[in-house]
């Protein structure tokens, strides 16, 4: 698969505060890749940065190219030729994106005029389609509701249509099934999975659910206090992880087969990107931390099976029986 999206030592500051730190990732056409973190980890940021959807207060540096095209620095008007049409995003609340005071369908006519210049009832057909592609029930009649009239998953489901409306080549979900109950969960990405198929675009799904990573990703990057940790493909990544956090993030998962077991947390809190220190910086929760731990920061580097990781005991580590 050839490259959509290239991020080279994307950089995010607020103030005193390292929110991101110097971040590669690569996607290409038409692959689905995890983004897998706890809360502060940097997920949402690394991409609202590269769109530069955050306030001026936000200091960034590195690369983003799409199909060589460089994102960081660009004019906004070139950005907004982008944003919505090459690339589109589904933020993690949809009942507050979406405008209230206006019906869910005149957001995505909105949407379909500005990205690809239809006439009114032109859009108003489309988005009649559009609904019903992401299985909202009664579609036209829908198209005059307004979002409190709608279930979080409805909500949910507009957000994915009015995101396809500029068939963009990489869609953003980023923590798509927050707040849904199981059963939405399943038929939203049920309905992501089959979307992708339709239009073949690229899907990047940033989730701390790593079931949901599991079932629906190819590969998965995981981060750890605003940069990447461990990154490869998912089946490995699961089973063989290299990384502690990694690791540590599995343990955390419940089983369903066996006996009831307590479940292994991780202790502490994310590392704050405010302060500058030496070390690893997961160092201060890992339970295979070693002397040279606290005072050398390691480089992302190939691992042996040939995935990256960035821990100097990642030779130490021994495969997990986890089923994911």
């Amino acid at each position: 698969m050839r490259e959509l999206l290239s991020i080279e030592q994307l950089s995010v500051s607020f103030g005193a505060t390292r929110a991101v730190r110097a971040i590669d990732l690569q996607i290409r056409r038409g692959e689905t890749v995890g983004i897998i973190g706890e809360s502060g980890s940097g997920k949402s940021v690394t991409w609202l940065g590269t769109l530069a959807l955050l306030p001026p207060s936000a200091v960034i540096s590195g690369s983003a190219r799409l199909n060589g095209q460089e994102l960081l620095g660009a004019s906004s008007k070139s950005l907004s030729r982008i944003r919505g049409k090459r690339i589109a995003m589904i933020v993690q609340d949809a009942q507050s994106a979406l405008n209230p005071v206006l019906t869910v369908g005149r957001q995505v006519i909105e949407v379909l005029q500005l990205h690809r210049g239809m006439g009114r009832a032109a859009a108003r057909a489309e988005a009649t389609r559009l609904f019903d592609l992401v299985r909202i029930p009664s579609a036209a009649r829908r198209l005059k509701s307004y979002p409190h009239e709608l279930s979080g998953g409805q909500n949910q489901r507009v957000m994915i249509a009015m995101a396809l409306a500029g068939r963009p080549d990489l869609l953003i979900a980023d923590e798509p099934t927050t707040a849904l109950d199981v059963t939405v969960q399943a038929q939203i990405l049920d309905l992501l999975r089959d979307v992708q198929r339709e239009t073949e675009m690229a899907l990047v799904l940033i989730s701390h659910d790593l079931g949901v990573i599991a079932e629906v990703c190819s590969r998965a990057y995981v981060m750890y206090a605003g940069r990447v940790v461990e990154a490869g493909p998912v089946d490995h990544l699961f089973a063989a992880p290299r990384h502690p956090y990694t690791r540590s993030l599995l343990e955390a998962l419940p089983s369903f087969d066996g006996p009831l077991q307590q479940l292994n947390g991780i202790s502490a809190a994310v590392t704050n990107g405010r302060f500058p220190h030496q070390g690893c910086p997961f160092a201060p929760r890992c339970r295979h931390r070693a002397g040279i731990c606290d005072h050398l920061e390691p480089d992302l580097r190939t691992d042996r099976d040939g995935w990256l990781v960035a821990c100097l005991r990642a030779d130490d580590a021994k495969p997990l029986e986890i089923v994911a």
